[in-house]
């Protein structure tokens, strides 16, 4: 056995199909042993989408807090000393609050059977996948536990052989997601010891589908000055909707089949900045409380969003700094030499049409019940036509599925 002291890979990688939704009548238990965890869970997912934006302000952002903190909490089980406690304090966790780490991880093991095991129409995969050097020599107790809580799957690489194992890992992936992701796995400074792949995967569609043929090419404005051609899709009807009186922006919440919903929020010029940083569960609370049903044509960009973070920079600014220096303390997997995070890297893919969300962009037309107009009131004109921002909910699990801005469509 080769003494460990590689740099190892974290690749965190999501994929948007669509929006899952549970069944409303699941085990209550899991449902309120979940209820413990959200709290955190959201307040993790805002503090990491606003540092990303910070990092990167001209860029689109789309991520998925729920995908990233499961993968976070996963690899707690083999972090020790301050590694652990900002892992686990990065995570919204107050560990004076926790009696045992083991109710954190139960937690997160009830939360993944909410979204993988209820009986609802929607399909979903959720999975974490090791790919360990082969020459690494596991602990039994990281790996009991790590597929007690996380069931993650574990194939042995050859990471002397960068060229195979990158190869190895990427076509695995793209057989998992059915999409092919380029440059997943970027050539190493030296090679990586682990890698830890997390991929979600959701089909959904919209309760009132957009009607294809209310689609037209139309000037999204990128910039006050500048503007590009986009499809725009576009829906006449009840909507529920928010003039906000307190943040600059206006927003609509449009709702899934079943318990998803997504909220399409448009800052007014200038203060998309002001906007972004008044998120938060009570901003998100607020806004469900005062929407009400108008009358209103709302056109959104049918578009594809997506995009590769490395999370490296927005984890450190978040306080969770010991995993890339050799501070590092992952003993609880080997127990052997330190191991060292090389990248956390994390990949979201989005298609959104008349339908709802989907990977393909030749989704099968759904049938489409017709929104009922709101009588003696005119309609509300509300354009997605210039940068906006997207939250995507799932009111049964109170988690936070995907955060996005869209800067430019294109």
């Amino acid at each position: 056995m080769l003494p460990v002291s590689y740099a190892s890979l974290l690749w965190l990688s999501t994929c948007l199909w669509g929006i899952w939704a549970l069944d409303p009548d699941p085990d209550m238990s899991l449902r309120n042993h979940h209820r413990h965890l959200a709290p955190a869970n959201v307040d993790f997912g805002f503090s990491l989408y606003k540092h990303l934006v910070a990092l990167t302000p001209d860029r689109n952002i789309f991520i998925s807090p729920v995908s990233i903190s499961i993968s976070l909490a996963m690899l707690t089980l083999g972090a020790r000393g301050s590694t652990r406690t900002q892992l686990l304090q990065g995570l919204g966790f107050n560990l004076t609050e926790i009696a045992e780490e083991a109710a954190v991880h139960r937690n997160f093991q009830h939360l993944r059977g909410l979204l993988l095991e209820a009986d609802t129409s929607l399909e979903m995969t959720m999975g974490n996948t090791l790919f360990l050097d082969h020459r690494l020599d596991v602990l039994t107790s990281f790996s009991a536990d790590i597929r007690h809580y996380y069931a993650p799957e574990a194939l042995a690489i050859h990471f002397q052989d960068w060229v195979r194992a990158s190869s190895h890992s990427s076509e695995y992936i793209k057989n998992k997601m059915q999409e092919k992701i380029p440059d997943q796995f970027p050539e190493l400074e030296t090679p990586g010891t682990f890698t830890l792949v997390n991929n979600i995967s959701l089909k959904g569609t919209w309760a009132i589908p957009f009607d294809p043929e209310s689609t037209s090419e139309e000037d999204f404005h990128v910039t006050e000055a500048s503007s590009v051609k986009v499809p725009m899709m576009s829906q006449l009807g009840a909507v529920k909707q928010l003039n906000d009186s307190v943040l600059p922006c206006r927003l609509v919440q449009l709702d899934y089949t079943n318990n998803g919903t997504a909220f399409f929020i448009l800052p007014h010029w200038g203060q998309m900045d002001t906007v972004i940083a008044a998120l938060s569960r009570d901003t998100i609370q607020r806004w469900s409380k005062s929407l009400s049903v108008g009358q209103a044509h709302v056109s959104i960009p049918k578009i594809p969003i997506s995009g590769t973070y490395d999370l490296r920079s927005t984890l450190e600014g978040m306080g969770i700094s010991d995993l890339f220096t050799e501070r590092a303390d992952f003993s609880g997997i080997t127990g052997e030499a330190p191991l060292k995070m090389w990248k956390v890297v994390h990949k979201t893919v989005l298609y959104m049409d008349e339908a709802g969300l989907t990977t393909t962009r030749a989704a099968a037309p759904a049938e489409r019940p017709t929104p009922v107009p709101l009588s003696n009131q005119p309609p509300t004109i509300i354009k997605f036509n210039q940068p906006f921002l997207i939250g995507v909910f799932d009111s049964f699990t109170w988690s936070t599925l995907f955060l996005g801005k869209v800067t430019s469509p294109t």
